[in-house]
């Protein structure tokens, strides 16, 4: 998650591969169909990640539960993503570009497989017919013995999700001989779909710190430094959905891409998946605040399109969709009189046990955390 926000699509629409000079300008076909093709693809995740994150905060399966996010966490991010950010940029400065994205795309490979497999198991299971010898398994890794042993590693499958290991194996090997953009997008959604499921804010006033923390990020490594940019061109992974604007002349083999980083979809992602929870605590049958709030994202992804189309400019997209998530659902709120209910609104996440500590305090750490 820390290399999808460090290169939140603020390299959105720019320029991939050659120098702009050396091909022909895109035509506004191409570029309505790349940039059209580029709002749709991050909104899937996040209606599909919303959705998957409700039944995610009930699951009690150790190897799908969330990982909540705390004030202290959102606080710390924007510097954590800063530093990474940086650190990445001198790399590719000082070290050999084409062995760093070797490595790069050896760690991908392996997320991204993983990624897809959990992203697709679910629709997978509706294919498989119903005398599939389905069998169980257990990975299971522990420290220690007798009753000072730990889990380590606790994680249930079975052979469909095998399966589903396989087909995304298949994607992973073309990502690998290739770079081609197609297997690129594919390991790009499942990211995006896993963030927006199982990385959960605990309230809205950690996203509100979380989104106006990375909003100041944003704005400062895309239009202060040259750094957002340039990391985001010379970085061959897929932490960012691409599209190319002369799909129409070129076929599947273009390369000229419009892009938009992970951090644009996962970020506002979390937060839109946390009013649609706090939608469905209110038990009035009423998704308004995601709505709102999935519309506002439409809204703010669009305006930056078309800013960085008038100004041929690279633009920080969380320049406009921070305070379209935030603002729209809270004008919401005030007209219906609920401002109150959603600040308040906490999210129940299962205390993470202290090794040596009693039940008592390991709520209490847990609390001290929040």
């Amino acid at each position: 998650m820390e290399e999808a926000a460090a290169h939140n699509g603020s390299a959105a629409g720019a320029g991939a591969g050659p120098p702009a000079a050396a091909r022909p300008p895109a035509t506004p076909e191409g570029m309505a169909l790349a940039y059209g093709s580029l709002v749709l693809m991050a909104l899937l995740p996040i209606f599909f990640g919303a959705l998957r994150s409700v039944s995610c905060a009930k699951s009690k399966n150790s190897s799908e539960m969330p990982e909540t996010i705390t004030s202290r966490d959102a606080a710390r991010f924007p510097i954590v993503a800063s530093c990474t950010l940086l650190g990445l940029y001198l790399f590719f400065k000082i070290f050999s570009q084409e062995y760093i994205n070797l490595l790069l795309s050896m760690y991908f490979f392996v997320l991204g497989i993983l990624a897809l497999s959990h992203t697709i198991s679910p629709m997978m299971n509706r294919f498989f017919p119903a005398n599939f010898p389905n069998k169980q398994y257990q990975l299971l890794f522990t420290q220690g013995s007798g009753e000072s042993k730990e889990e380590i590693v606790n994680y249930e499958f079975d052979t469909k999700d095998l399966v589903c290991l396989a087909l995304s194996s298949v994607v992973g090997v073309w990502y690998l001989l290739r770079k081609h953009w197609i297997a690129n997008n594919l390991f790009g959604l499942a990211f995006s779909l896993n963030g927006v499921e199982l990385l959960h804010l605990n309230n809205v006033s950690t996203g509100c710190i979380l989104l106006g923390g990375l909003f100041i990020y944003d704005v400062f490594w895309v239009f202060g430094t040259n750094v957002m940019v340039t990391v985001a061109k010379s970085f061959e992974a897929p932490i960012k959905l691409v599209f190319p604007q002369d799909l129409l002349e070129k076929g599947l083999e273009a390369d000229n891409f419009a892009m938009l980083g992970l951090g644009d979809i996962v970020i506002p992602g979390i937060f839109i998946a946390l009013l649609l929870r706090f939608d469905i605590s209110l038990k009035k049958n009423t998704h308004t605040y995601f709505y709102t709030s999935f519309v506002a994202y439409i809204f703010g992804l669009g305006l930056t399109i078309f800013i960085m189309h008038i100004f041929k400019h690279a633009q920080p997209a969380l320049l406009y969709l921070v305070p379209a998530c935030i603002g729209f659902p809270l004008l919401v709120a005030l007209a219906k009189g609920e401002v109150t209910e959603m600040f308040s609104y906490e999210e129940s996440s299962t205390p993470k046990e202290v090794p040596g500590a009693s039940k008592e305090e390991t709520t209490e750490a847990a609390k001290k955390e929040k």
